[in-house]
């Protein structure tokens, strides 16, 4: 499907909405379809579309991991022998302290993230999984934060950000 869907105008301003904030209610959804005019089933329906064709891969919070007392943070690569990817990224995926993992075409094809309360916390946790993994220090990237930066990146899919669903006569 995902090679042949084409998003219209409603789906267009549903992306552009779930760019903003959640709205904190019972039924966020609702709240969003109704200041876009289209009914909860609709948004709920289009959203399933968008994510079946590839459109909308996750919906989830970013959380300011300070505020949560998560101090230190670190990037991790790694290179992998590609037939033990999978293997080792439910390795690395099974510490609370990794947000997420991802595979790269690169000689480190295997990059995650750990958040700790201070860094002794995170090399606690990369010695672990270095020793689970059986992975040698010298197929190790270790990229500590040095400075958070904070980006706000959003995509505009309607002209002038307008939010208006239009039927696209104009």
């Amino acid at each position: 499907m995902s090679g042949h869907f084409r998003p219209d105008q409603v789906d267009l301003a549903i992306l552009n909405a779930l760019q903003d904030d959640l709205p904190l209610v019972s039924r966020p959804w609702k709240a969003i379809a109704d200041r876009l005019g289209i009914s909860e089933t609709d948004i709920l329906d289009r959203m399933k579309r968008l994510g079946v064709a590839g459109i909308i891969r996750d919906i989830s919070p970013f959380l300011e991991s300070r505020h949560l007392g998560l101090h230190a943070a670190t990037l991790v690569a790694l290179h992998v022998p590609e037939e033990r990817v999978d293997e080792i990224a439910a390795i690395i995926s099974s510490y609370a302290e990794v947000s997420h993992n991802f595979k790269r075409d690169h000689y480190y094809s295997l990059w995650f993230t750990i958040a700790a309360q201070n860094v002794e916390g995170i090399q606690r946790v990369l010695d672990e999984i270095l020793q689970r993994i059986g992975i040698p220090a010298s197929d190790v990237l270790d990229l500590p934060t040095v400075k958070k930066i904070k980006i706000d990146v959003r995509f505009s899919f309607l002209p002038a950000q307008s939010g208006e669903i239009t039927d696209g006569s104009d």
